[in-house]
């Protein structure tokens, strides 16, 4: 599908202001902190140098202070502690985080990530039952969910077992009556909102050391959190939350733990992915992300927990082998399923009657069905609900394009589906066989009465255009300032118009090696799996900018995101 470029409108005498107050900050740089939102100069500065020090008091957050003061209670008296978490990267890092902290605090701790396929997401009646009967706990301490699990607490409650609760996912209805849920949603207008799970459970670590703190306790005293961040920025940036505010800070500082980590399972994971010096938002989400997915997805939940506590060289790299194992099973199942999801909708498909896109099939791997669904909305630009089956029930996945709330789509279909929740971009459903064809139908009409007559062709935003003298390693060292880029924070895309490719080869049959001029200046660019798309004559090129080390020399390169024509 060809793209629309669109530019994003900027405030160019705001952007001048930063331009001649703010130090070394290129012209097109000063450009981005205003579309960012940056209104002052000291908010420019902020984004800048996104800072630990501005990180808000963990207690403005809704029940912090009756969970600090419980597991204060359960650490002194000795108190057998579960952490309970979910299984994907966010549950399993804020896990791993947790347990690693209470045990640094004293405490007699052990964890538990359930099964996707044996024991369904979150803290349901049936994962806490066999909780309880393995690890005999007094109090459990859930992170990245458990909000809404209403049975599964009054169980534990009858059972004499304590709840607190971390989350943050979006209330769907009843909340648990925990003894604590620690749940920025569950308030309105609160800045810690976009935290992911392992953000809030970071935030739980802070309250817990703060306490200890002002309670006099020694060990709280010696804990160095930092330590801990590179949990929080693999999370963070994972779960797909806004790489906004204090989202920034929590990954900017997790990034630079993370290049020299301190625990051996990070560190075989990146020895694993040859990943050396400088960590950035690409390494979590390609490399280490899939790799601890996989896990819960075609292997061991248990087996990324374990990587992520051992302190175990040895052990860790045998672990890491074991989850990139998992990781490429994952990808040929997922290869198969995609390759039989579009030969399916391709069949049918009407770009003017199919707007919310649900495709099922029986014996689908649930544990790949999001991915799937993922892939699914890049190609045809619709929400889409991909749904393995089972007999007569299935479980699905869903995933959304910009502008359009899952949840809304899948609140009208709630009569017909047996449970769902999730957010406004991914969300996850259970379904009867009975009401399939039904829910076909209804999702698509409740899609289409939103997004029908909408432009739903791929938009590329370009936020400036840019001479090529002007994307040079300046700018390329002023990107490293206003990173890490990713979700609501995207990394800034450019462009050139009205250049000549001087020069232009085609490597390994796909991939689009130019050298681009102006008359002044040259630079090279990639484009990867552009070959055929180069056209005759001037061209203008969106790319983000990159550097690219070869035989020990670092160059800046435009990594090319689309072509066309030049537009005169």
């Amino acid at each position: 599908m060809s793209k629309q470029w669109k530019f994003k409108s900027c405030d160019d005498a705001l952007a001048e202001q930063f331009f001649q107050t703010l130090e070394k900050i290129p012209k097109p740089l000063a450009a981005l902190l205003a579309q960012r939102g940056c209104k002052t100069v000291e908010e420019a500065e902020r984004f800048i140098n996104p800072a630990l020090s501005t990180l808000r008091d963990p207690f403005e957050m809704p029940d912090m202070d009756k969970a600090a003061a419980r597991i204060r209670r359960a650490l002194s008296g000795g108190e057998k502690i579960t952490v309970f978490g979910d299984y994907d990267v966010d549950g399993v890092c804020s896990t791993a985080m947790l347990v690693r902290v209470l045990r640094e605090l004293g405490g007699n701790v052990s964890a538990v990530i359930p099964s996707r396929f044996d024991d369904g997401y979150g803290l349901s009646a049936d994962a806490l039952t066999t909780c309880i009967a393995e690890h005999k706990p007094s109090l459990i301490v859930t992170v990245d969910c458990g909000t809404g699990s209403v049975e599964a607490v009054e169980k534990a409650r009858a059972a004499g077992v304590d709840v607190v609760i971390t989350d943050h996912h979006e209330p769907g209805g009843q909340i648990a009556k925990a003894v604590a849920v620690v749940n920025a949603k569950c308030v309105t207008d609160h800045p810690a909102r976009i935290l992911a799970g392992a953000g809030v459970a970071f935030k739980l670590c802070h309250a817990l050391i703060k306490d200890g703190r002002g309670n006099g306790c020694i060990v709280s005293a010696s804990v160095d959190l930092k330590k801990y961040l590179d949990f929080v920025a693999v999370a963070t940036v994972t779960d797909m939350v806004p790489l906004l505010g204090e989202n920034r800070v929590l990954v900017r500082a997790g990034f630079q733990a993370l290049e020299n980590s301190c625990w051996a399972g990070w560190n075989a994971l990146k020895k694993l992915a040859g990943i050396t010096g400088t960590v950035e938002t690409w390494h979590a989400g390609f490399a280490f992300g899939p790799r601890i997915n996989a896990a819960g997805r075609v292997g061991r939940p248990d087996a990324a927990l374990e990587l992520l506590l051992t302190d175990l060289p040895a052990r860790a790299d045998e672990l890491a082998q074991l989850l990139d194992s998992a990781n490429r099973e994952r990808q040929a199942i997922e290869k198969d399923m995609v390759r039989e999801a579009i030969e399916e909708i391709d069949s049918y498909f009407d770009a003017e009657k199919n707007f919310g896109l649900v495709i099922a099939r029986e014996g689908w791997h649930t544990g790949v069905i999001g991915i799937v669904a993922s892939r699914l909305v890049q190609r045809y630009s619709r929400p889409v609900a991909v749904i393995g089956m089972d007999g007569d029930s299935g479980r699905g996945s869903c995933r959304s394009i910009d502008g359009y709330n899952l949840l809304d789509g899948l609140g009208a279909c709630a009569d017909i589906l047996k449970q769902f929740g999730g957010h406004s971009m991914a969300a996850g459903l259970e379904v009867e066989e009975c009401n399939l064809e039904a829910f076909k139908i209804r999702f698509n009409e409740a899609v289409a009465a939103q997004i029908k007559g909408s432009d739903l062709q791929s938009i590329l935003e370009i936020d400036r255009i840019v001479t090529l003298d002007e994307a040079d390693s300046s700018l390329m060292d002023g990107l490293k300032r206003t990173g890490p880029f990713g979700q609501d924070n995207p990394e800034p895309v450019w462009a050139v118009c009205g250049v000549n490719a001087v020069d232009s080869r085609i490597l390994k049959e796909k991939h689009l090696k130019l050298t681009l001029s102006d008359g002044k200046t040259r630079c090279e660019a990639i484009g990867f799996n552009l070959a055929e798309k180069l056209p005759a004559g001037p061209i203008d090129v969106a790319f983000t900018l990159q550097e690219n080390v070869w035989n020990g020399r670092t160059t800046v390169q435009l990594n090319i995101r689309d072509l066309r024509p030049a537009v005169q």
